[in-house]
């Protein structure tokens, strides 16, 4: 008799789970539909963008153009950088101010103004044209630095030619041969 008991228990549909009885879940198609659009918009967004970057002028086109341009252009401010490039070839940055690498203590930050010695053969234009990309360059090689790294002789020398190496790998004219500090912070 207990062995029925046990039999009759395992063949009785409440110890089985229940299937779904409509076959397919409402949310989970509603969660493909969404997703499915999400995808759709993000596609659509991405070709936008790379439609518009295809259209965009690149660097050495620009610098050819502006070869051919006549030199009669009004006094502005890209002018005058270029004055100055053209005739001391120094090519001034605005300051810097950045986190450096976290490293025991309290969070600290490095102001920076900087002055860069470019070669003859430097480009004024270029230079113009790459002082974003430059900018980027130093922003992103004092957050990897700690405090402690550019408190000595060494970790600023090396941070020049830190400096001076990466903006050389991506300049088509002319190169930087120094680096000046005009003046150099630490908090």
């Amino acid at each position: 008799m207990a062995e029925e008991n046990k039999t009759a228990a395992a063949a009785t549909p409440a110890a089985t789970p229940a299937a779904p009885s409509g076959g397919k879940n409402p949310l989970l198609l509603l969660l493909m539909i969404v997703n499915i659009l999400a995808m759709g918009t993000i596609a659509y967004f991405q070709w936008r963008f790379m439609d518009m970057e295809s259209k965009k002028p690149d660097l050495t086109q620009l610098l050819k153009e502006e070869k051919s341009a006549t030199t009669s252009e009004d006094a502005t401010g890209e002018q005058k950088a270029a004055e100055i490039v053209k005739k001391e070839n120094l090519l001034p940055l605005d300051s810097f101010t950045v986190n450096l690498a976290q490293g025991e203590g309290p969070r600290r930050y490095v102001r920076l103004d900087v002055v860069l010695k470019m070669s003859e053969d430097a480009k004024a234009p270029e230079f113009e044209a790459r002082k974003p990309q430059i900018r980027d360059t130093i922003i992103s090689i004092l957050n990897t630095k700690r405090a402690d790294d550019l408190l000595k002789k060494e970790g600023k020398s090396y941070l020049k030619e830190e400096i001076k190496a990466s903006i050389n790998s991506f300049l088509v004219d002319g190169r930087v041969e120094d680096i000046y500090y005009i003046s150099f912070q630490i908090n």
